[in-house]
């Protein structure tokens, strides 16, 4: 299956269950074989940045709170995801603290994952 189509069915599924998307991330080899017309209409409006893995941020309101909840998922043959809730009244700086970190370790799981098919 083509990282195309596995963006294009991840993004499908969660919308259906309520989350936004928020940020696209994509390896350099994956960013390279879209066509920007490609990333317009799969990812749109939602940033696009290079990383050394290819994932997609969503985000969606958490309860009735007004907590915000974040999922970084994976895009590959084998998903795998990262999950936090924020409460509201948390910094932004601290928010992006903690995305940073779940990126991490994302890019950790993703490249043991590649090493270990190489």
């Amino acid at each position: 299956m083509t990282s195309l189509i596995l963006f294009r069915e991840t993004i499908s599924t969660y919308q259906r269950h309520g989350w936004q998307l928020c940020d696209v991330l994509l390896r350099p080899e994956t960013h390279h074989a879209l066509s920007a017309e490609e990333m317009t209409a799969t990812f749109a409006p939602a940033p696009v940045r290079i990383t050394d893995f290819d994932a997609v941020w969503f985000q969606r309101e958490s309860g009735a709170r007004g907590r915000n909840a974040y999922e970084l998922r994976l895009v590959a043959g084998n998903p795998y995801a990262l999950f936090e809730i924020f409460e509201p009244d948390e910094a932004e700086e601290d928010r992006a603290d903690v995305r940073r970190e779940m990126e991490a370790r994302m890019s950790d799981r993703a490249n043991a994952r590649h090493d270990a098919t190489t």
